[in-house]
This record gives structure tokens, C-alpha cells and sequence, in this order.
């Protein structure tokens, strides 16, 4: 038995799917972007005339993406600590990386008490940004 959420504080899901699965303790976000939430902007993108992407902030993406997955872990009744794995997806490894990191660093700086995290560069994401996050937590019972 598992139950879907619904986070009304976090981006609508670009697809048909909920944006967590509660089975047991366990809490299984869907990917999350940094899309906001009211206006569906995505930070830190400058954008041509024919509205393709000139260029991308990986800090200001970042620092979105983490505040959409505090929205959803809220939604959820998880906390920030409940999380225990993060498998992050970057559009360009070679250069945002570093500034991803960075971020990372911010919001768990102690390496100890983080979860464990795989970052994986690929080709494109399905909608205007450069990265994208899936999430599992683990409930404190």
C-alpha cells in the first residue's frame, strides 16, 4: 500500500505521476526541477528572441531545486534530514558541477549527517533546465 502526494507548494509535475509515494517509512520523490512553483519560471535562465536558452545560473537553479524538494518533503510530513539518497541530474557536468557542489555544500555541510548522493551528466532534461533531482527519505518512526 503506498500513498501519492500532492504538493501544492512545489512545481506541477510535467507529467502524469505524483510528486512523492509514501510506502512505509520510505518517501520517493518524483524528479524535481527548479521550475517556480507560481510562475513555472526557471531561475537564472537567459533566454534568445526565438526563446531557446542563451544561458543558465547553475547557483540560482540550485538553490531552487533544493527549496521545490523542501516543498514536497513538507508536503510529505518528512523534514530536510529524513533525506538518505539524492541522485542528481546536470545537463552540463562539465561546467556546472562545481557550482552545483558548491550549493550542495550550503545546505549539508556536514559531509557526515548528508545523504548519499550519485550525479550523473546527460544529454537534456524534458523541459528548460539544467538540473533535476530524485529524492528518497526515510521517516523517523
Amino acid at each position: 500500500m503506498s500513498d501519492a502526494i500532492d504538493a501544492g507548494g512545489a512545481p506541477r509535475p510535467v507529467g502524469s505521476y505524483p510528486h512523492a509515494r509514501r510506502v512505509g517509512n520510505l518517501l520517493f520523490l518524483s524528479g524535481i526541477g527548479p521550475r517556480d512553483p507560481e510562475s513555472n519560471a526557471v531561475p537564472g535562465n537567459e533566454y534568445a528572441a526565438d526563446g531557446s536558452v542563451l544561458r543558465h545560473d547553475i547557483g540560482a537553479q540550485a538553490h531552487a531545486v533544493f527549496a521545490n524538494v523542501r516543498a514536497v518533503l513538507e508536503a510529505s510530513g518528512a523534514r530536510w534530514e529524513d533525506l538518505v539518497d539524492v541522485t542528481v541530474f546536470l545537463t552540463d557536468m562539465a561546467r556546472d558541477f562545481k557550482g552545483y557542489n558548491a550549493v550542495w555544500s550550503e545546505h549539508f555541510p556536514e559531509p557526515a549527517a548528508a545523504p548519499c548522493r550519485t550525479t550523473l551528466g546527460i544529454d537534456a532534461l524534458p523541459t528548460p533546465i539544467a538540473i533535476e533531482l530524485k529524492c528518497i527519505a526515510a521517516f523517523k518512526e
